[in-house]
């Protein structure tokens, strides 16, 4: 059984008060007081200290945070595998950053679970650090990743290679080029996603290599919803750099353009990375066959 008061130290984490925890598990005030007191004494640390009306994990609070995350995801797991034991099913939680979500990676996503009668995923959307911060506490099973991969702890299988293009509105005069100069760009408004964002750490890394500055462009939003970005795009109201593997559906339609970078090498993989030992080859077998189904008659 999962001790009570690990989930009420994840509570107070989350709701950042004694008051609102207490709520959310029905308990008393004193209660949640005594737990946090119990878990401070049995491991000889203080897990909390106050800054004006917030409280912040102190250095052994967050620790001890990390590995309560791991435990409960670890018995919650014990639960699903069990359940799946007896019902012949299977249950992925599956982590997708917010690139993978506006690409075909969620249709993959059902046409396996589809496929495989008795497959039940659950997708989580979250950023980048966020998707391994939950692999090492098991809070999910697989994440796909684009860019480089963590080594070490975590096992990969290469899902795919995308390329971060300049995407352009079909009545922008630049749609009538093969290839955009990074001059062309200049030149235009610009939607960049947000700072934090892959795609945009990817482009200003390769603006720096050839001695450029994202203040030498005319940025005029920075938008982290991809939807919003290519439907502003799609009314010629700016242009974006976006991986291409998000544009499927709008090339496709030829809704929009989008277009390589002169001398700028954006090419980055997607991964499917996971804890060593923990997912079976017949589970990453079959998600590669599908997303190779799906993308076969887009490329």
């Amino acid at each position: 059984m999962v001790d009570q008061k690990l989930i009420t130290l994840l509570t107070v984490v989350e709701t950042h008060n004694y008051s609102l925890a207490a709520k959310q598990l029905n308990l008393t005030q004193p209660a949640i007081s005594q737990h946090i007191r119990q878990l401070e004494k049995e491991n000889d640390i203080r897990i909390f200290n106050r800054d004006g009306n917030d409280i912040k994990l102190t250095e052994s609070g967050e620790i001890l945070v990390k590995y309560a995350r791991r435990i409960l995801s670890l018995y919650n797991d014990i639960e699903v595998k069990l359940n799946d034991a007896k019902k012949q099913s299977t249950s992925l939680t599956i982590g997708i950053t917010r690139t993978s979500e506006s690409n075909i990676v969620p249709e993959v996503l059902a046409d396996f679970s589809i496929k495989n009668k008795g497959t039940h995923i659950r997708i989580v959307s979250d950023t980048i650090k966020n998707l391994y911060d939950k692999l090492s506490t098991y809070e999910i099973d697989i994440a796909v990743i684009e860019g480089n991969v963590k080594r070490g702890k975590y096992s990969s299988v290469l899902l795919d290679t995308d390329t971060v293009m300049a995407v352009i509105s079909n009545e922008s005069p630049l749609a009538k080029k093969k290839i955009v100069n990074i001059n062309d760009l200049k030149k235009e408004k610009m939607i960049l996603r947000n700072v934090g964002s892959g795609t945009r750490s990817l482009f200003l890394s390769q603006l720096e290599n050839i001695n450029m500055d994202i203040d030498d462009f005319n940025v005029i939003l920075e938008i982290d919803n991809i939807a919003t970005i290519k439907d502003l795009v799609e009314k010629n109201i700016a242009v974006s750099v976006l991986p291409k593997s998000c544009c499927y559906s709008e090339l496709k339609t030829k809704m929009i353009t989008a277009l390589p970078i002169e001398n700028m090498n954006m090419v980055r993989e997607i991964n499917l990375v996971f804890n060593k030992n923990s997912i079976e080859d017949n589970i990453l077998n079959g998600l590669l066959e599908c997303y190779k189904e799906k993308t076969m008659s887009i490329k």
